[in-house]
């Protein structure tokens, strides 16, 4: 684990990026004695949609369309 403070972190952000993007970890620390630990995620590639994949999923209730009672006074 490497420590940074956040004035050498400042300057230095692309390195800690690129290390912690390798897996290693990086915590940064102000005056304070707060800390925060630089993480990489996992890149999402999204999966193309495909038409019918919620086929089944989603139900409509017998009555979806019938008048709501909070608008009652808004019929004309």
């Amino acid at each position: 684990m490497k420590r940074y403070s956040l004035l050498t972190a400042e300057s230095s952000f692309r390195d800690l990026f690129y290390d912690a993007r390798q897996g290693g970890t990086v915590v940064i620390f102000d005056e304070g004695g707060h800390e925060v630990e630089l993480v990489a995620t996992p890149k999402v590639i999204p999966q193309p949609l495909k038409a019918g994949s919620a086929r089944g999923l989603i139900k409509m209730a017998e009555d979806f369309d019938e008048p709501l009672e909070d608008f009652a006074e808004c019929e004309v």
